[in-house]
């Protein structure tokens, strides 16, 4: 009996054109007038995702892959974990004779260095009337002036970006995610080929606050569903009892999960793994 069920939001709920299906929203309806716990987990800050909880209303979420855990009904913060300034600044060193783009995003802001692109731009056009951004001259000046809580940094590029993210996560013991969005997985909102490295604290992945979410409710890993499309999806739908791939994922993504959806973000793919594994 699934008794959590997680789900990311972009390529799982979330379309291309940040619009959720019809089908979507009716399951949804459905599974939050049951027992099921339905949380949100997604790459996006808190307050990127306001509107979208407001919309789906789950019980809890997951945030900036895990940096932040919130009992979405009573606003209890389960769980917070940022960035020191000092590893920030390091990193930034670490990139700063590259050509790679740099933002960081604290509670309520997204600040780049220089420019909006990729992912900073991408987000700009998606979120500008809900959160804060910011262009600075010099990144590493603005965080030693202002001492941000930084939940995450975000290095972007048209690049191969490997060897940056295992010097990071050695040298400076954080996690980096690396995701390409090329070819078929290209940046449909800026219409942009990139890739890029999500840096978070050591030991913060939505694997690992799924996991901390299950054992704060008392719920073992084989009564958990999660479900996902991207590279930062993989551990959590490893971890649960049941984890889904929605139909177009990453070929990574569908070789770890359990069940793989016919159906696309497009047309119900979250739907069709809810009404499969959950009696509503």
């Amino acid at each position: 009996m699934i008794k959590l069920l997680a789900s990311d939001l972009d390529g799982t709920i979330i379309d291309n054109n940040n619009q959720v299906t019809k089908d979507d929203l009716n399951v949804i309806e459905k599974l939050n007038n049951t027992t099921v716990n339905f949380a949100i987990c997604t790459g996006k800050t808190y307050s990127m995702t306001k509107d979208i909880c407001d919309k789906l209303n789950p019980t809890y979420g997951i945030f900036g892959n895990g940096t932040q855990i919130v009992n979405l009904k009573t606003g209890e913060e389960i769980k917070r974990n940022v960035i020191s300034n000092e590893k920030a600044i390091e990193c930034l060193k670490i990139v700063s004779k590259s050509d790679l783009h740099i933002h960081i995003y604290t509670e309520n802001k997204i600040i780049a260095q220089q420019q909006l692109k990729y992912m900073a731009y991408r987000n700009y056009m998606l979120y500008k009337d809900q959160v804060q951004f910011e262009v600075v001259e010099s990144l590493e000046n603005y965080i030693k002036e202002k001492k941000p809580n930084i939940l995450k940094l975000v290095i972007s590029g048209e690049k191969d970006l490997k060897n940056l993210k295992e010097k990071i996560e050695k040298e400076e013991d954080l996690t980096a995610i690396q995701i390409r969005k090329y070819n078929e997985y290209k940046d449909k909102i800026i219409n942009q080929e990139y890739e890029y490295l999500d840096i978070v604290p050591r030991h913060v992945t939505k694997y690992d606050a799924l996991k901390q979410l299950s054992q704060y409710l008392n719920i073992q890993n084989d009564e958990v569903m999660a479900v996902g499309d991207n590279i930062n999806d993989i551990e959590m739908i490893k971890y649960a009892g049941v984890g889904v791939a929605i139909g177009g994922s990453y070929e990574e993504v569908k070789g770890v999960a359990s069940y793989v959806t016919q159906n696309t973000v497009r047309n119900g793919g979250f739907a069709e793994a809810v009404y499969k594994f959950i009696k509503l």
